[in-house]
């Protein structure tokens, strides 16, 4: 079992998951085929929720939670936010900012000051998996749950569909 402010939130929350254990490669990243191991274990790939951090000209932080293949759509992303300029959080910026490291990064758990957007592919699966806090590790839990931790968040369509 591993602990994190996730798993603690979760817990608080009476929320159930499971964890699932990423096998690190040997300079301590994480697998590149995570795919393939979630597909072995009977997971849809596709269920995993990526957490993307945007800095916008004014200094904020966004996150977004997108489940699958779209990619950020930066105009809908810019007029939703009233932002003329935004930029992918640099390396260095995503664990000074989030205080987690790059590939354990999660939807929920975060700093006051990082606003989230959950784009609506979240809601496309039963099950989704997020960043556990913890390097080597993610969480499953139903989108449902996911969606009720966030209810502060932000809700709407931020990707394009990839075809």
């Amino acid at each position: 079992m591993i602990e994190s402010s996730v798993t603690q939130l979760l817990e608080q929350n009476n929320t159930s998951f499971d964890v699932i254990k990423i096998p690190l490669s040997e300079d301590k990243k994480p697998i590149r085929n995570l795919e393939e191991l979630l597909q072995a274990e009977g997971r849809d790939p596709h269920s995993v929720v990526r957490s993307l951090l945007f800095k916008t000209k004014s200094g904020d932080f966004v996150l977004l939670a997108v489940a699958g293949s779209g990619r950020a759509d930066w105009a809908t992303l810019r007029k939703h936010l009233s932002e003329r300029k935004l930029r992918m959080a640099e390396f260095d910026e995503i664990e000074h900012v989030t205080g987690y490291v790059v590939g354990s990064v999660p939807p929920i758990a975060l700093p006051d000051n990082v606003r989230v957007l959950v784009d609506d592919s979240v809601h496309s699966f039963e099950k989704v998996i997020i960043g556990s806090g913890v390097l080597g590790y993610a969480l499953s839990l139903s989108s449902t749950n996911l969606i009720s931790l966030l209810a502060d968040a932000d809700k709407g369509m931020f990707v394009k569909i990839e075809s």
